[in-house]
């Protein structure tokens, strides 16, 4: 495995959805929220006390029955800063729920998806670090889901180690994308259209299309040709290597 690619696992159909607490609209408006993403903790609990809903705590509740899994949260640095809304929003939940928190695994690169294409989601792919307990439960937590791959590379860096997840929830997101698990059938419709370059896609990002997201293959189904996938990762390479000279 290359260091500077996750880890991810084909997702289950079955995987639970992710469990949005409000619409964009009211997160990304509320006054609070560019301070919070920038790492402003007393902006953060504003922006969480304000938005962060019960009915769907009281369905995270119900998803963990009589599991008690350990609460684990995205740390991503952003271009303004260290994101404080998911360690925050962790912070609720602990409250809410009775859970344990991890505070140790963080993101180990920077990938600045906030606002960022489809395209540039992909190919900036986050990378964790940070020891797992094996046979534990954890339930993920982070303030946005765009495509899920965050989430998925998270749950990746978790069951490498020997951890499980048991479902994952966010302030908002795409509603769409709440649905992190694949089926077969789009799997299939992704390989007919695109199977000649999943082998690139491996080489180039260390896993394959089975370990996609029902959004990011949905996007790249939507994609007409395979070089335009090609070139567009490309693309983002070439800018990426250009910022860090």
């Amino acid at each position: 495995m290359d260091l500077n690619q996750p880890y991810r696992f084909p997702l289950e159909y079955e995987f639970p959805a992710v469990l949005i607490h409000a619409s964009e609209s009211a997160v990304k408006q509320h006054p609070s929220y560019a301070a919070a993403k920038s790492g402003d903790v007393d902006a953060a609990f504003d922006l969480v006390l304000k938005t962060i809903n019960e009915k769907v705590v009281d369905s995270l509740s119900e998803l963990l029955k009589n599991d008690i899994p350990i609460l684990i949260s995205v740390h991503a640095e952003e271009a303004s800063g260290i994101n404080a809304i998911p360690e925050v929003m962790a912070d609720f939940l602990f409250y809410m729920l009775g859970l344990e928190i991890e505070k140790s695994v963080v993101q180990a690169n920077v990938v600045n998806h906030t606002g960022a294409g489809g395209f540039a989601r992909m190919a900036r792919q986050a990378i964790f670090a940070g020891e797992i307990i094996s046979g534990r439960k954890y339930l993920i937590v982070d303030d946005f889901i765009g495509q899920g791959g965050t989430i998925a590379n998270l749950r990746g860096h978790i069951l490498y180690q020997g951890g499980v997840v048991i479902g994952a929830t966010v302030l908002t997101g795409k509603d769409y994308s709440a649905i992190l698990g694949l089926n077969l059938n789009k799997l299939s419709d992704l390989r007919r259209q695109h199977g000649q370059i999943e082998n690139w896609w491996r080489q180039r990002f260390g896993f394959g299309f089975d370990c996609l997201t029902a959004s990011e293959a949905r996007y790249l189904i939507n994609t007409p040709t395979s070089q335009t996938i090609l070139n567009r990762i490309e693309e983002t390479d070439t800018e990426v290597k250009r910022n860090v000279r």
